[in-house]
């Protein structure tokens, strides 16, 4: 019943993604987990077998491909169970703001190490007293002659610990618009000025690198802003409909695989001589379960052909944000809840999926947050 048109391309780029995922990730995901970071020889490796950035242009060292390559790749990436080679923050929502806002030298400079895994990168909205409401932020960035100097603290930065580039919202703060004063700005690693705090412990995601990042009398070239000065509000608001498409992607994948998962279980579980699967109750939950699923895929389907189309549909965007987040919480919930005491286990890899999604609710947005543009967008 899928309705995105992959093609013969897509599909041996899936299997091809799979097998390097099975061989490469998938076997180390316990040892990241342990270690809270992945080794960035990992991002050399996946980079050099060509599934970083797939949409890149060949000009910059890419292939050129079409968005359905980065669905495939964030689809493959969940059944991996690990979430600190996290290629869909670094290629469909870091690297995007270079290639869309870069100057030709920017993306000269960057782009093929995006593509290779040379370059790691990340992107520093969130401050401490500053999450949603990204507008009154406090990082200031100040013009000094051909250089610009950062003065600021920015917290929960995915990659953080790892990124050799690292994109950041500051504000000048001779300007009173607090949405004008908003520019972005590409600082590199290693750049005096910029330092890194703790590497933060989480309830889940044990494998993502999360960190404190501080900018003290941080000097970068002028030439290092992303667009123009002013724009970088406009800028973040222009990509969210990827962000938040992308999240989704995940969650429903994600779904998908619980769903798969509890499936097999009850039907390979025994209680009173016959398979789980044929309780009414156990069949209930299970088509509850799937519908939820299809539902929420069918939906998402349509909202990646209409982004692939170029269309504004930010607003159901958002829906399908808030839905699927919803939705892979009680999807890991109830699973658990089939697995009886087995779904205890800490080498049960659903405990791992109940802390992990978690914050899916939480992180590119809020629930909260999604349901006041989804009001907004009814004229409420």
């Amino acid at each position: 019943m899928g309705i995105l048109n992959y093609t013969d391309a897509h599909h041996e780029f899936r299997e091809r993604l799979r097998l390097f995922l099975e061989k490469e990730v998938t076997p180390n995901a316990d040892q990241w987990e342990k270690d809270h970071i992945v080794p960035k020889s990992a991002w050399k490796k996946i980079g050099a077998a060509g599934f970083l950035c797939p949409w890149v242009g060949k000009a910059y060292g890419g292939p050129g491909l079409d968005f359905l390559y980065s669905v495939i790749t964030t689809e493959e990436m969940m059944k991996t169970r690990q979430t600190g080679l996290v290629t869909m923050l670094h290629c469909d929502i870091v690297v995007p703001y270079i290639d869309s806002f870069g100057s030709e030298e920017i993306k000269q400079k960057y782009l093929p190490g995006c593509v290779s895994g040379d370059v790691i990168t990340a992107v520093a909205m969130t401050e401490p007293g500053a999450g949603s409401d990204v507008a009154s932020m406090e990082t200031t960035a100040v013009e000094d002659g051909d250089e610009i100097v950062i003065n600021g603290s920015k917290t929960f930065i995915s990659n953080g610990i790892n990124c050799d580039i690292v994109i950041i919202a500051a504000k000048d703060p001779a300007v009173e618009n607090k949405h004008t004063a908003v520019s972005l700005y590409i600082v590199d690693d290693g750049t005096p000025g910029f330092t890194r705090g703790r590497h933060l412990e989480k309830m889940g995601m044990h494998s993502q690198d999360t960190a404190e990042l501080f900018f003290s009398d941080c000097r970068i070239p002028k030439t290092n802003i992303l667009g123009k000065k002013g724009d970088g509000f406009m800028m973040l608001m222009q990509k969210l409909q990827q962000e938040r498409l992308m999240s989704a992607i995940g969650n429903v994948a994600a779904s998908e695989l619980i769903l798969e998962k509890s499936v097999a279980f009850a039907k390979e579980t025994e209680i009173n001589g016959k398979p789980m699967s044929k309780l009414q109750s156990i069949k209930f939950t299970l088509a509850e379960m799937a519908t939820d699923v299809k539902m929420n895929r069918i939906f998402l389907d349509n909202l990646i052909m209409g982004h692939m189309a170029g269309e504004h549909v930010i607003a159901e965007t958002m829906m399908s944000k808030y839905a699927s987040s919803e939705m892979v919480n009680l999807m890991v919930d109830r699973a658990l809840d089939l697995f009886g005491e087995h779904g205890t286990l800490e080498d049960n890899l659903l405990v791992r999926d109940f802390r992990d999604l978690r914050i899916v609710t939480i992180f590119a947005g809020t629930t909260e947050i999604m349901k006041t543009i989804i009001a907004q967008s009814m004229g409420l």
